[in-house]
């Protein structure tokens, strides 16, 4: 059998589909700054591990003998790959994005995006206590969206108010179908 779209649905890709993407500015800064900062002491520590003294702008700084031998350069390397681990669980704050368009909403939290037709969705809000927005559903259940957080200020105000707006045209309007692979003709 033969597939093919619905003449009034029209395909679109996956760039195509979402009419509205957000990710929060203020969270990305300052995990990038976190990451770096992380980076850099651990990288530090571990090339300090095996010294006794260091001379800093003409000043000698002695840490004194301990008596510990044993240390070698896989122990450096080791503090080091811990920086770089705990680095990358702080870039991971990075990630957050929700997308919204005529067949949803997809969020993205930390690991993993989520996407919800319109007719599961009762609307996006700020709780009274929290950083982010909530999306909300039926049985006041509700999932975070941290792409949308309070520390973005008024960009995180037109946001909601661009999602809400999206939400209020897509939901009265008949459902797009995600893909076109269940639309097909008889043969």
């Amino acid at each position: 059998t033969c597939l093919r779209a619905h003449p009034a649905v029209p395909v679109m890709s996956p760039d195509e589909q979402w009419e509205f993407v957000y990710r929060p500015h203020r969270l990305v800064v300052w995990s990038g700054v976190a990451a770096a900062v992380v980076l850099l002491i651990h990288a530090i520590f571990g090339y300090l591990l095996t010294k006794s003294q260091l001379v800093v702008f003409g000043h000698t700084f002695v840490f004194g003998d301990n008596g510990v031998r044993n240390i070698v350069s896989a122990d450096q390397w080791a503090i080091m790959l811990i920086g770089v681990i705990v680095a990358g669980a702080i870039l991971l704050l990075t990630r957050p994005r929700v997308r919204v368009g005529p067949s949803g909403v997809a969020v993205r939290n930390l690991i993993g995006e989520r996407a919800f037709g319109w007719g599961e969705i009762d609307g996006i809000s700020y709780p009274e206590r929290g950083s982010s927005a909530w999306l909300e559903f039926p049985h006041d259940e509700h999932i975070p969206v941290l792409a949308i957080r309070l520390g973005d200020g008024e960009r995180a105000v037109e946001a909601m108010e661009r999602v809400r707006e999206l939400q209020a045209r897509y939901r009265t309007a008949p459902p797009v179908p995600a893909d076109d692979s269940d639309v097909g003709l008889p043969e």
